[in-house]
């Protein structure tokens, strides 16, 4: 239940479309989503900030006093599957192409026959082909391809690919610092800078990086680049990459207090908690409750954060801080959420899970025993 935040990177996990996805049932999920909105559900809210544009950072009363037509149910929905927009969705259903097979790796869907030969290079570390071939054609460099149907990856550049997120190989080869680099060589100056700031964010974010053991090289190379360090330093500690994440502040990226809370770092928490805002603390509250930190969580609580929001967006944003510390098994963190109030049959957004679901998923038998057993205790009779 690995969850990703920035517009592309890190919002809610977006829906997988069924092997034959129906129009009908489509629209039959915008309707219910109109009379979840009707209804004042949270869940819709949550969902219509998330996937709506207009309702980005909104509220949740300022979400139900809006009023809400078909064609946002529509919008929300296309977006909650990935796809910019409801016509787009829909040719996809009615007029599949290559690029909409979401079936396949990223990769095989490219249609455009020079920026696939420059990817193929790319995967096989053929670094004098891509430099060849990035000479005949130069503005490879700058091309974007475009993929829908998921959450991130949806306009990458071909420099975006060396990070290997989303996985299409499960495997680097072993000189691809080398291969971004003869990348960057062949780019304009300046490079573009959202191309190398959503580079690092893969790679910052990406276990294949890791895994192949580039994950710091590579940071490195494109912080000297231009790339810039904060742009990736919070999604990397939300997704537990630390070894990201500190070669990310040695290039100077500041800490905030969702950081810190992450991190478990009290003395800087403390530092930055006055001066905060509410939706810093919102944001740390997940990350402290997520990432194993009772002391920060417990802080937080006693200022007066609720545990019963969904996480913002940004953070895990389709379940609650008790749905993420019972999946990662952090006992202590559960009973105090729990003794301070944290609902325990509240569903998450996607799986439609509550929290003692999640530890169960999580293979946490100790913690689901706990969740059912406080369940059946609020259901008995005072």
């Amino acid at each position: 239940m690995r969850t990703w935040v920035h517009e592309r990177k890190f919002c809610m996990p977006v829906r997988p479309l069924p092997p034959n996805p129906s129009l009908d049932h489509l629209k039959h999920q915008a309707s219910d989503l109109l009379h979840a909105h009707a209804a004042r559900d949270p869940g819709a809210a949550q969902r219509l900030r998330e996937f709506h544009p207009r309702f980005f950072g909104a509220a949740d009363n300022e979400i139900f006093r809006a009023q809400l037509k078909r064609s946002d149910a529509h919008l929300a929905i296309a977006r909650e599957y990935g796809f910019p927009s409801w016509p787009r969705l829909k040719t996809h259903i009615e007029q599949p192409a290559l690029a909409n097979r979401l079936d396949l790796p990223h990769h095989e869907r490219i249609e455009e026959p020079d920026f696939r030969r420059a990817v193929d290079l790319l995967d096989t570390g053929d670094i004098s082909g891509l430099r060849a071939h990035l000479k005949r054609r130069p503005g490879l460099t700058s091309q974007r391809v475009t993929f829908e149907g998921g959450n991130y990856f949806r306009n990458p550049t071909l420099l975006e690919f060396v990070a290997e997120n989303p996985v299409r190989h499960g495997k680097l080869p072993s000189n691809i610092v080398e291969v971004a680099r003869v990348i960057l060589d062949a780019s304009p100056s300046p490079p573009d800078q959202a191309a190398l700031d959503e580079t690092l964010m893969l790679v910052a974010t990406g276990s294949v990086p890791r895994e192949c053991r580039v994950q710091v090289p590579l940071i490195q190379l494109l912080c000297d680049r231009g790339a810039a360090p904060n742009s990736a330093l919070q999604a990397s500690v939300l997704l537990d990459e630390h070894e990201a994440a500190r070669a990310l502040i040695e290039y100077r990226a500041p800490i905030t207090l969702p950081v810190a809370a992450g991190l478990g770092l009290a003395e800087d928490f403390l530092r930055l908690f006055p001066s905060s805002t509410s939706d810093e603390r919102h944001l740390a509250l997940t990350m402290a409750a997520d990432l194993g930190h009772i002391e920060i969580v417990r802080l937080l609580l006693d200022a007066g954060e609720d545990p019963n929001r969904y996480n913002p967006v940004g953070g895990h944003s389709h379940t609650t801080p008790l749905h993420q510390a019972a999946w990662r098994g952090h006992e202590e963190i559960v009973q105090l959420l729990v003794e301070r109030g944290a609902l325990l049959d509240m569903k998450d957004l996607l799986w439609d899970g509550d929290p003692a679901g999640w530890a169960h998923h999580g293979g946490k038998t100790q913690i689901e025993a706990y969740l059912r057993a406080r369940m059946e205790d609020r259901r008995r009779p005072c």
